[in-house]
C-alpha cells in the first residue's frame, strides 16, 4: 500500500472522539476507501429479475460526476471504457437511489412493465 493510501485510511480509522464531527469532499475521488461488496448469485438467483422499476441513464447528458456508482447499495453501476456509467440490470433491485442522487437528475425510473 502506498504512503497516500496508508494516510486515507488512517482517517477512517481514528476513533470516535478524534474524527471531525463533519467531513467535506470536493468529490468523490477524495472519499477515503470503503470496502464494498460485488453482485453475486443470491439463493433465489439474480435479483433483476423481480425489480419493479427500471434505472435508466440519459448517457448523453450525464456529467459523468461518479455520484450514482457511489451511492448503489448494490455495486451494480460501474464506468465503461467510454467513460459513461452502466447499470448491470441482471443485479439492479431498482431501489431508486441513483436517481435520487443524481444531480443531473439523468438517471430515471421506468416501470419495467412499460419496458
Amino acid at each position: 500500500m502506498s504512503k497516500p493510501e496508508e494516510e486515507k485510511w488512517k482517517k477512517i480509522c481514528k476513533s470516535k472522539e478524534e474524527r471531525p464531527k463533519v467531513q467535506e469532499y470536493k468529490n468523490w475521488t477524495e472519499l477515503p476507501p470503503i470496502p464494498i461488496s460485488l453482485p453475486l448469485d443470491g439463493s433465489m438467483g439474480r435479483t433483476g429479475d423481480w425489480r419493479t422499476f427500471r434505472p435508466v441513464i440519459n448517457t448523453s447528458e450525464c456529467n459523468k460526476c461518479g455520484i450514482c456508482w457511489m451511492y448503489c447499495p448494490e455495486g451494480v453501476i460501474q464506468k465503461n471504457e467510454d467513460g459513461d456509467y452502466e447499470i448491470d440490470l441482471e443485479y439492479c433491485k431498482g431501489c431508486g437511489i441513483c436517481a435520487t442522487e443524481c444531480p443531473t437528475k439523468n438517471i430515471e425510473m421506468k416501470r419495467e412493465s412499460e419496458m
